[in-house]
């Protein structure tokens, strides 16, 4: 039988096969100097890097072939992935002296090659099974929970993020809760305002077009400017209300950040919120209003359950937004883990910068394939499909 070649395991292969020639790590005797990048198989022990370096180069070129099972491409990708991320660890536990708490070992380009080809590789092979629900939630937990056992373990401690978290760790602690709070918070209001304003514009179609056309013109203001926008209106209103800065308004910090996501998450609530209820089946509210129901109730009963893929789809929307763009309210003092990336920049610290940026990537990522699962539970579109 001849070999086929799948066309997506070779990018794959090509992809991981110039990570492995690229420096797999960067070493710096301190945190801002430039450093010197070290290939893996320079970075570890010789004999054990190039057992990793040749296991890797094997598998990617094997997954070139295309009648590879799913599951076997699967479960090699992901021990891939496992083996990759230890292997940084080692490399930053091997590189660094003894008592340094000023050298740095970062990932380099070759380490995110790597991560990036398997990383592809085990979600093609996801997406070529047909797997249920609780498969898929069960995976999700599962991969969590396997970042939490590597950190916890302290394999990676060498590595420069997480010596940025360990000089930081209480600090990261608020600033994460902050982030949240930003996140949550503005979708929370969002929410408050958004679906009654949703369902309102749904009842008088007069009202559609100028609501949806400011709501389009808020939406368009770069996110530099709206925050901008936000710091000379609530500084005075702050300085000129009685009341207001003890109330919590101010130019810089928490509240105008709060404003600011909450203006841009109200398109995405209003404007689904209008499209699920306007897709539900006109002969259902008939036949609701047949059987003698009353508005409220067939908006409540009826039109709001039929909708709710559409809603939480929103939602999803609104939150994956706001997980990226609470970063920026860094810049105004809003705090978040803006706060470590706009540090970062500063300082020209580029492992600051990842302190930053890594965990908003991640919070991003989970709570958009937890709620695409949840869409789908409601009876929405399936596999991560977004309305």
């Amino acid at each position: 039988m001849a070999l086929r070649i799948s066309r997506t395991g070779l990018l794959f292969a090509l992809i991981g096969l110039t990570g492995l020639v690229l420096p797999f790590v960067q070493f710096k005797p301190n945190r801002i100097v430039p450093g010197e990048g070290l290939r893996l198989f320079e970075a570890l022990f010789t004999p054990l890097s190039w057992m990793i370096g040749l296991v890797l180069g094997a598998m990617l070129i094997a997954g070139c072939l295309d009648r590879w099972p799913a599951k076997l491409r699967l479960t090699v990708a992901l021990l891939a992935v496992i083996a990759v991320t230890l292997a940084l660890g080692a490399a930053a536990t091997h590189l660094t002296p003894p008592d340094n708490t000023l050298a740095r070992v970062s990932p380099s380009s070759g380490f995110w090659l790597l991560l990036l080809a398997f990383t592809l590789m085990l979600a093609d092979a996801q997406s070529r099974i047909t797997l249920g629900l609780p498969t898929r939630l069960a995976m999700l937990t599962g991969a969590m929970a396997l970042i939490a056992v590597i950190l916890g373990s302290g394999a990676l401690d060498g590595v420069s993020v997480m010596r940025e978290y360990a000089a930081r760790s209480d600090l990261f602690a608020r600033e994460a809760a902050g982030h949240l709070a930003l996140a949550f918070g503005s979708l929370g209001l969002a929410l408050l305002i958004g679906l009654p304003l949703g369902v309102a514009i749904y009842e008088s179609p007069a009202m559609r077009r100028p609501v949806l056309g400011i709501l389009n013109i808020l939406q368009t203001i770069p996110s530099l400017a709206l925050f901008g926008i936000m710091i000379p209106i609530f500084g005075w209103i702050a300085a000129n209300i009685p009341g207001a800065a003890q109330a919590g308004v101010a130019g810089i910090g928490l509240f105008p950040a709060l404003v600011a996501l909450f203006l841009y998450s109200l398109l995405p609530v209003v404007s689904n919120t209008l499209t699920g209820l306007t897709g539900v089946n006109p002969a259902t509210r008939e036949a609701a209003a047949g059987l003698g129901m009353t508005r409220p109730q067939i908006l409540l009963q009826v039109l709001i359950p039929l909708a709710l893929p559409v809603l939480l789809a929103a939602i999803r929307i609104v939150l994956v937004q706001n997980i990226g763009l609470a970063v920026i309210a860094g810049l105004i003092g809003g705090g978040g883990f803006g706060t470590f990336v706009f540090q970062g920049l500063n300082q020209t610290a580029m492992d600051l910068v990842l302190l930053g940026a890594l965990p908003t990537i991640a919070l991003a990522l989970v709570a958009g394939i937890a709620l695409d699962l949840l869409v789908e539970a409601t009876g929405g579109r399936p596999k991560g499909g977004q309305a």
